[in-house]
Order: C-alpha cells, then sequence, then structure tokens
C-alpha cells in the first residue's frame, strides 16, 4: 500500500472529529485568545471562530438568537442571567480569569505611580469603555466615584462601545489616556497605573456553554481546554488573576 494513501487514513479519523466552536469573547480577552485559539487547535484539532466585543452586546445578541456556543464574559453577571433564562447550560460556567484595570498613556511618563494625573487634570479626554455594555467600564465608572472625580470629570469623558474601542480612542489620539484592561497594555510602551482592586468590585470573568453548544464536543472540548495548564499560563501572563 503507497505509504502516503496510510498516512491518509491515520489522518483521516482526526479530521472527521474535528469541529468548530463559535465563541463570544469580552474584547479585554482578544490577545489571549488567540493564542489560547491556536493552542487548542494544536492540541484538539478543533478551531475556534472567535467574536470580540462587549459583554452586554454578547448577552442581548444571544438572547436573540445569535448562534454562539460558548461565551466568554468580562462579569459573572450576565452568563448568570444567561443561566436563569435558559440560555445557558446549568453547571458548566466558571471563573476563567480575574482582570485588572489600568489607566494607561502611550505616553512616557504621562500617567504617575499613583494616579494621581487624574485629580490634575492636565488632559483633555479620558477614555473608558461604555459602563451600560462593558464591564471594565462599569469598573472605571466605580473606581472614579470611589476616587470622588466621577462629576468632576463627566465632561472629559469619551466612551467606546467596548474596551476595545476605548483603547483604540488612546492609541489614536483621541483621548491622552484610558481606563483599560492590564491585558491590553501589558507589552506596550507608554506609562501606566494599576488601579487598586479595592476601588471596584472585582472582575471576575466568566466563561459558560450555551444552548447552542449543547453536545457539541468542540464546544466542550475547548471549555476543558480553557480550564488546563497550557490555558491558565497564557491567560495568567496577559496580566490577569488565576482563579
Amino acid at each position: 500500500m503507497n505509504v502516503f494513501f496510510m498516512i491518509a487514513l491515520m489522518l483521516l479519523p482526526v479530521a472527521a472529529r474535528a469541529e468548530e466552536v463559535l465563541v463570544a469573547v469580552a474584547a479585554n480577552f482578544t490577545s489571549p485568545m488567540e493564542k489560547i485559539a491556536i493552542e487548542f487547535k494544536r492540541d484538539t484539532g478543533h478551531t475556534v471562530s472567535a467574536s470580540y466585543g462587549s459583554t452586554g452586546k454578547f448577552y442581548t445578541q444571544i438572547v436573540n438568537g445569535a448562534p454562539f456556543e460558548v461565551l466568554l464574559a468580562a462579569d459573572e453577571e450576565h452568563p448568570d442571567k444567561l443561566l436563569s433564562a435558559g440560555f445557558a447550560q446549568s453547571k458548566t460556567d466558571f471563573i476563567y480569569a480575574i482582570g485588572k484595570l489600568v489607566l494607561w498613556s502611550p505616553k512616557s511618563n504621562f500617567v504617575d505611580s499613583q494616579g494621581e494625573v487624574l485629580s490634575a487634570k492636565n488632559f483633555k479626554h479620558l477614555s473608558i469603555a461604555s459602563p451600560k455594555l462593558a464591564p471594565y467600564g462599569a469598573a472605571a465608572e466605580e473606581a472614579l466615584q470611589n476616587l470622588g472625580l466621577w462629576k468632576k470629570l463627566e465632561e472629559k469623558l469619551i466612551y467606546g462601545d467596548s474596551i476595545s474601542q476605548a483603547h483604540q480612542f488612546v492609541v489614536s489620539g483621541n483621548a491622552e489616556i484610558g481606563m483599560l484592561s492590564l491585558s491590553q497594555v501589558k507589552s506596550a510602551k507608554g506609562s501606566l497605573w494599576i488601579v487598586p482592586q479595592n476601588l471596584y468590585r472585582p472582575l471576575r470573568q466568566k466563561a459558560v456553554l450555551l444552548k447552542a453548544g449543547q453536545e457539541k464536543k468542540a464546544a466542550e472540548a475547548f471549555l476543558e481546554f480553557l480550564k488546563s495548564e497550557k490555558a491558565r499560563g497564557i491567560i495568567q501572563d496577559f496580566g490577569y488573576e488565576r482563579n
């Protein structure tokens, strides 16, 4: 028998079992997700089709019939609401990452180590994600409220639909500083202040299997892979705390 034909026969069962999983991913988790998807395919043969955006928008889309099979949210509340309403599979949810909020500028020495630049107000615009759509935006509002600066800075705020858009506003120069996810700027040049976690509720990010992912091998395999030491190591490398 031709050796190439034998190899093809050996690979056929793997190819036949390989599936694609549709994952809705909170925008703050874009970079680690891209790396995790590569490792997931390498280890399982399954591929990931990921969509990135705000958790609030994904929630609305899922309730209205979007065919996502897995949700990686930026909070606990939205997955819990999906579970309560029957849009997600019970006992499949878990915390996959705990995020950190930072104040960042692409300019060196612009953001000081205590975040006092917020009180100094020597900037025109501060970018945050929409508190109504994005948990990191809600965390930014909460932190500013606890610092006593929300009302004072309201006129300087510009809002992104997601944390990715909030980040883009700073990168493009539309805002000098932004309250973002540490994972977005961990390796970037510039200056940052890690916002003390006692200023906002913990950003406990929950994963859950959605109804469309029931009995889908790739969806179930992806969630298991997300719990693996390999995936957890990637998550930690991007600045998230492990649960």
